[in-house]
């Protein structure tokens, strides 16, 4: 059916009217079934919400009600605290109360008990006056009953009591001193035997003694001849030359050349032994052959004291000591090498040294220049220990050495273990067999001045120097001289011994006193 346009229109529009109508009464209907549940849910969540509500307002008057009965329960624990702190508080303070009472109460009786002290001891202070006077006048009646009986006044009989107590204390002195000294003789001796018998048995030098003469070998016997010289004046000029004797005797193809200074006496051997090479022998020519000798031989003095401190193992030693040290090799004492008894002392000291802990290069060192002093003592005043101990100190060696140098002929007091090594290895090399020789005439005044000093002493009978004098044995008379009074008696001769003899190495003193019991049978 064809429609105009208009009528379309029309039919359009009640379309849409109708379409209009139908959507809103649609759109209505769906929006009140919304609200509808909506309202529903709403009142759903109200009526939660409200249930909620009353679950909660339980729940938190239960937790308030638990908070005020822990709250109150705390409240009671700590009330119950403080009434028990307060209860032992106020315990302590009656305690306190209680002993300061008693206190009190001690302190009033100490105070009535001090008055009454006070003047118990002020009764007790007169009585005490009264009885020291009386004891006086006692003692100064029996003093003088004493002095009518006795026969003495009281300043001897004082007298008599110290002299008396002074011999008692003597015989306890010596008693004590003997006793003291045999038990730190054995300890020492003991110890000491076996140091020295270590140090000995490590030690293998030789000991050759040095005699005062040489002998130069001539290639024939008219080589006599051209030595004497014509009217003698060669032999008289190699004398003034050299200081030497030479004795031209009936010896074949040999001269003798004596003297006491072995320095002087290898010079003259060693020109002559040119001169004789030479062939040219007259007084110009000997002075200066001796000349150029004695200027080479001074210096191989430095290689000499070279040699010598190495094969000891002493090192940094000054020039001048070592040249000293050097000249040693031709100076003697008792017929013994002063150079070989030295390096012998320097290793003495420091085995010695070793087994005691000791420092044994410093005693090495002290060892080998201990006799350095007598390298020159031919041209200074004094005795060689000091004199070495000025030249080690002048050379710049330690304190230690200086001492011990100076202590080892105890010119000084010795004052360390050092000095005592020194001086115990010095009288080790000079006293063992061999070692050094004395003239007839020192030997036989050494025993004499021996016997002497110990027959000076009061209560010695006989006087015995044994072991070539390095012993003296003493007879003393029992009456005169106790078993405790023989101790003091050796070692004072001990000490008069040192202080006016001269000898090498030491003297052992033996005071030997008989004791008899006779009895008769009747």
């Amino acid at each position: 059916m064809n429609l105009s346009y208009p009528e379309a229109a029309l039919v359009a529009a009640l379309a849409v009217a109708v379409g209009l109508a139908v959507g809103f009464y649609w759109r209505r209907r769906f929006f009140e079934g919304r609200i509808s549940d909506i309202e529903s849910y709403a009142q759903r969540i109200i009526s939660d919400a409200q249930k909620d509500v009353v679950s909660i307002k339980k729940e938190a008057l239960l937790q308030g009600q638990d908070l005020v009965f822990r709250m109150k329960s705390e409240f009671e624990r700590e009330m119950s605290e403080r009434r028990q702190e307060l209860k032992r508080q106020e315990e302590r303070l009656a305690q306190k109360e209680e002993s300061f009472e008693r206190r009190t109460d001690l302190v009033a009786q100490r105070e009535a008990g001090a008055a009454r002290s006070e003047a118990d001891l002020v009764r007790r202070e007169k009585d005490l006056l009264g009885q020291r006077e009386e004891i006086s006048r006692q003692g100064a009646e029996v003093a003088r009953r004493l002095e009518r009986v006795a026969q003495l006044t009281a300043q001897e009989a004082r007298d008599e009591l110290v002299r008396s107590m002074e011999e008692e204390a003597r015989h306890e002195g010596g008693l004590l001193v003997r006793r003291a000294e045999a038990e730190a003789r054995e300890a020492a001796d003991k110890k000491a035997r076996e140091i020295l018998a270590l140090a000995v048995k490590r030690y293998a030098g030789d000991y050759v003694a040095e005699h005062t003469i040489s002998v130069v070998n001539l290639p024939n016997e008219e080589m006599k001849g051209r030595i004497i010289g014509r009217e003698g004046r060669n032999i008289r000029a190699i004398e003034a030359a050299t200081g030497v004797d030479l004795i031209v005797d009936d010896t074949p193809e040999a001269v003798i050349l004596s003297s006491f200074s072995p320095f002087r006496r290898e010079i003259a051997r060693q020109a002559l032994e040119r001169l004789i090479a030479d062939g040219r022998i007259h007084p110009t020519r000997i002075e200066e052959v001796v000349a150029k000798v004695s200027e080479e031989m001074e210096g191989s003095l430095k290689d000499i004291g070279k040699e010598a401190a190495f094969d000891v193992g002493v090192h940094g030693i000054h020039h001048e000591l070592v040249r000293h040290l050097g000249r040693l090799r031709y100076r003697t004492s008792y017929a013994q090498n002063v150079l070989q008894h030295s390096v012998e002392v320097a290793f003495l000291c420091g085995v010695m040294a070793a087994e005691l802990g000791q420092n044994v290069k410093l005693a090495k060192r002290a060892g080998l220049l201990h006799d350095i002093g007598k390298a020159v003592d031919h041209e200074v005043e004094g005795p060689h220990g000091i004199i070495g101990a000025d030249l080690a100190r002048r050379y710049g060696e330690t304190p230690q050495v200086v001492h011990a140098i100076m202590a080892h002929h105890e010119d000084v007091a010795p004052e360390s273990v050092l000095d005592v090594l020194v001086q115990a290895a010095d009288t080790l090399s000079g006293a063992r067999p061999g070692a050094r020789r004395e003239m007839l005439e020192t030997y036989v005044k050494r025993l004499d001045d021996l016997e002497r000093i110990a027959g000076s002493f009061t209560g010695i009978t006989k006087t015995y120097a044994i072991q070539a004098g390095r012993e003296v044995r003493i007879m003393v008379n029992s009456d005169l001289v106790s078993d405790d009074m023989a101790a003091v008696l050796a070692n004072d001769i001990c000490r008069r011994v040192e202080k006016e003899m001269a000898y090498p190495g030491q003297i052992k003193v033996t005071v030997i006193r008989e004791t008899r019991a006779v009895s008769y049978a009747k």
